[in-house]
């Protein structure tokens, strides 16, 4: 019976965390939980993840990151024509984020290359973004598909996802660990480390929610400034050829490929005729969208 209520105890905490933040609105045709300013759990928010503090440890990292590899000579030169296909695909994309964050057109932006072969790219909050020249070459990106990832890793910093992530993670780690050993003291065994296993699967799940977010919003600013949307397809197709080892759905925090492509695609009606319009066109005179074999 013991067994049973600390069962049920468990499935209750990780119900009841994440409940706070299910609210969701409708902006542009995409579903996205509002950035709250002025409520309970903006105030709990700014509590346990501070704004200027996030901002202030962001620039640092950044900074102390792009001096590493400047020492390592891994940074690659500003005059680099794939540093200027960089910026010159962020110079398009950063006037349409203030409609996600007006608290955008307030970032020092700042966008570079690594060179590492690493299939990745992030940004940081206040804009500061940085690629890994191997999501570049090994996937042999297209502009669309470099300003599909670009809109996504922006993404996660318009919509404050970073400040949510350890807000949430401070919050599961508070509630489960109180209530582990609560159940300790009263079972007479701990049960801590199951506990804190449910709230890491807690925390995960608003991983996995923030990159369909992210995944939908980035392609709106990217459809807005000129870019393909349907790119955020063939850029999940290739992903996946890529990995075929992922992890399982359930333990990621990324949304497994064949989930986040059904969402792209369920939403072009609302992305494509917003790149028409950037074109001058409509949707049935577009081309169909042609990308490059990535690499081996």
């Amino acid at each position: 019976m013991k067994k049973r209520i600390v069962l049920l105890a468990l499935c209750a905490v990780m119900q009841a965390v994440p409940a706070h933040g299910q609210k969701q609105v409708v902006q542009d045709g995409i579903a996205v939980k509002p950035i709250e300013r002025d409520s309970l759990k903006a105030r709990w928010r700014d509590f346990t993840a501070p704004e200027k503090a996030i901002d202030q440890q962001s620039a640092q990292q950044y900074t102390s990151l792009m001096s590493q590899a400047q020492q390592k000579d891994a940074l690659v030169p500003g005059g680099d024509p794939r540093v200027k296909r960089l910026r010159a695909i962020a110079q398009r994309i950063i006037p349409q984020t203030a409609r996600w964050n007006s608290a955008a057109q307030q970032w020092k932006w700042q966008v570079n290359l690594l060179n590492s072969n690493q299939v990745n790219a992030f940004c940081m909050p206040g804009g500061r973004i940085a690629f890994f020249t191997g999501i570049i070459d090994k996937l042999k990106l297209t502009d669309d598909e470099i300003a599909a990832v670009m809109g996504h890793e922006i993404a996660h910093a318009l919509r404050e996802h970073g400040r949510e992530r350890q807000s949430a993670s401070t919050t599961t780690g508070l509630i489960t660990g109180i209530g582990g050993a609560i159940a300790s003291a009263w079972l007479g065994y701990d049960v801590r480390g199951l506990a804190n296993t449910a709230g890491k699967v807690v925390v995960l799940k608003f991983s996995r929610d923030e990159e369909r977010e992210a995944d939908l919003v980035g392609l709106d600013i990217a459809a807005r400034a000129g870019y393909d949307p349907r790119a955020g397809v063939a850029l999940w197709n290739k992903m996946a050829a890529l990995n075929q080892r992922a992890p399982i759905e359930l333990l990621s925090t990324h949304p497994g490929g064949a989930n986040r492509i059904a969402q792209i695609e369920s939403h072009m009606n609302v992305l494509l005729p917003l790149y028409a319009r950037s074109k001058g066109t409509s949707v049935d005179r577009l081309p169909p969208y042609r990308t490059n074999l990535a690499s081996r």
